[in-house]
């Protein structure tokens, strides 16, 4: 059973949503502030956050923050739950490192899709040998760690990044469109997610591994085609 950690200080919206998953068939623990849902997050170790912004005592952002720079905890799945739903918004929210954002009001099927989909790419794939890497090119990915390297460079991925990365180094070469990527990477239905998921990850990938994040080398795009893997 899956254990889901909802933070947000709207005790109505906390019981809606906590009734809704515990029906899915969730374990679903809850905090009502930043500072209390980094403690239960340490504590419980839930396998999915779900995370309001605008919260006392902690802010989401911070509290993702945190949680990204824990080594035990730095790739949980992370949705953000907010009506901060400005492009500046989102970005912050994905530069603090989370994998998803849903605007508040939101539909709770919706919400259920979105966490089911999180906990399908926390799980790293297993590898097709022995091996726990995968390679293409200069680019070295652990399938174990979620950890990237490139030439002197290290990264740790959060899963949106790893899962995005491993698709695309598991077909180098191949183009794909921010809404194939949705589809075969976050595993959402056609027309159901912001393609600009895609770019803010992509940007985010970008800026851990390419020497130029402004000129890539590895991780290209082409208008009208899409984004490939450029293995060197």
């Amino acid at each position: 059973m899956a254990r889901i950690l909802i933070v947000d200080d709207e005790q109505d919206l906390v019981w809606s949503v906590a009734h809704s998953l515990r029906f899915a068939g969730y374990e679903v623990l809850t905090a009502s502030d930043g500072a209390e849902g980094l403690t239960q997050a340490r504590q419980q170790r839930p396998d999915v956050v779900i995370l309001d912004v605008a919260m006392p005592c902690l802010n989401g952002i911070q509290v993702c923050q945190r949680l990204r720079a824990d080594p035990s905890l730095g790739s949980l799945p992370i949705l953000f739950l907010t009506v901060k739903n400005e492009i500046q918004d989102r970005l912050q929210g994905f530069d603090a490192g989370g994998d998803d954002y849903l605007a508040k009001p939101f539909d709770l099927r919706e919400l259920r899709l979105r966490v089911e989909a999180l906990l399908r790419r926390a799980q790293p794939p297993s590898p097709p040998d022995a091996s726990h890497r995968l390679q293409a090119g200069p680019l070295s990915l652990d399938l174990h760690t979620c950890e990237v390297s490139v030439e002197d460079r290290r990264a740790l991925l959060t899963p949106a990044e790893f899962n995005l990365l491993y698709h695309l180094m598991n077909h180098p070469g191949e183009f794909f469109s921010s809404d194939r990527l949705l589809q075969e990477v976050w595993g959402y239905p056609p027309g159901t997610a912001d393609p600009a998921l895609v770019r803010w990850h992509m940007r985010n990938l970008r800026g851990k591994i390419e020497p130029r994040p402004a000129s890539p080398t590895y991780l290209k795009s082409l208008p009208r085609h899409g984004y490939f893997l450029c293995p060197g």
